[in-house]
């Protein structure tokens, strides 16, 4: 269920790649936000307020939240489910609370860097509320976070404590189990040499190692669309076949989209699984200027687009964050 990776090319800029598993669609639409957007943590009085410093493109999930996105400053954010998230919100907890559905969104709209998202999202000032999903399945979800430096962020709940793994060299993320013990099995397989054997299954553990032997062992290309098409080839490696199924593991989960964001030239691009073409969001073409309209280009159609898409997006009214 979900796979991310941040890549380095041979002329020192970074990409990130991530796969979108899920068991059905989730009715993902394009977005960009403008600078300046007045929010809240979509519980009403005693929500977390803010207004967005920075501008982003972002992918939707269920009409409840922010999945994947980037901003303009390059900052991108990743939502990838994990089961053994625990935010442990408490109603005796009298911080503002933030729904999980705007936890993405939030880092984008505040943050340029991964450390200023560090420092700003470890602070302990809000407490996140996970209601379940628009299908009924648990919102068990940790965060990555990359920038135009090739820092990165992974962020997880457990047992109510937010634990982070900070640094470039946490290049590679999936879903379970936690992100030390992915590390530890990692350790494992690189002793035994991925030209040797790779483990091959669609399980999370697997595609942490096979992730992260490819990001290891493939050039680092100085051309920016070989470097481009290294992002994709990896996280493509790593997605997991169109409606397969396996009476012995019911929660398999397909890849049903996949994003590439290239943080130096701020090119944000989508991939359907059931679409022919790759095609992207160029964020120097988008006017995030502070008073403009949040606009949409819907996806929920699959419709069949080539190229850049900035001009496609059209005003619309923002969805309501996750909150039931």
């Amino acid at each position: 269920m979900c796979t991310r990776l941040l890549y380095e090319s041979g002329a020192g800029s970074f990409i990130t790649a991530r796969s979108m598993d899920w068991y059905e669609d989730l009715g993902s639409d394009l977005w960009f936000y403008p600078k300046g957007m007045k929010r809240d943590g979509g519980f009403g009085p005693g929500s977390v307020a803010w207004a967005s410093t920075y501008g982003s493109v972002t992918l939707s999930g269920y009409d409840v939240g922010t999945a994947d996105g980037m901003n303009e400053a390059g900052l991108v954010a990743n939502l990838l489910y994990l089961a053994e998230a625990d935010y442990a919100a408490r109603s005796d907890d009298d911080r503002p609370r933030l729904s999980v559905g705007a936890w993405a969104q939030y880092a984008l709209d505040n943050y340029a860097t991964v450390a200023e998202a560090v420092a700003g999202l470890t602070a302990g000032s809000f407490q996140i509320i996970a209601p379940a999903l628009p299908n009924g399945k648990a919102a068990g979800l940790h965060l990555s976070l990359s920038d135009s430096s090739g820092d990165s962020a992974i962020f997880e709940y457990l047992n109510g404590e937010c634990v982070v793994h900070h640094g470039g060299e946490y290049k590679v993320m999936t879903n379970s189990p936690t992100y030390d013990e992915q590390l530890a099995l990692t350790a494992y397989w690189g002793q035994i040499g991925g030209l040797s054997m790779l483990p091959g299954t669609n399980r999370a553990a697997d595609r942490f190692v096979r992730t992260s032997f490819y990001l290891q062992s493939v050039p680092k290309f100085d051309d920016p669309r070989l470097a481009t098409s290294a992002a994709f080839s990896i996280i493509r490696n790593a997605s997991v076949p169109l409606g397969i199924t396996d009476a012995n593991a019911p929660n398999i989960a397909s890849t049903i989209w996949r994003s590439v964001a290239d943080h130096a030239a701020r090119r944000y691009y989508f991939e359907s699984a059931v679409s022919p073409n790759a095609f992207w969001v160029d964020l120097d073409n988008i006017d995030f200027a502070e008073g403009g309209q949040p606009q949409k280009l819907s996806l929920k159609e699959h419709p069949v687009f080539a190229g850049d898409v900035s001009d496609k997006f059209a005003p619309s009214q923002p969805f309501k964050w996750l909150a039931h």
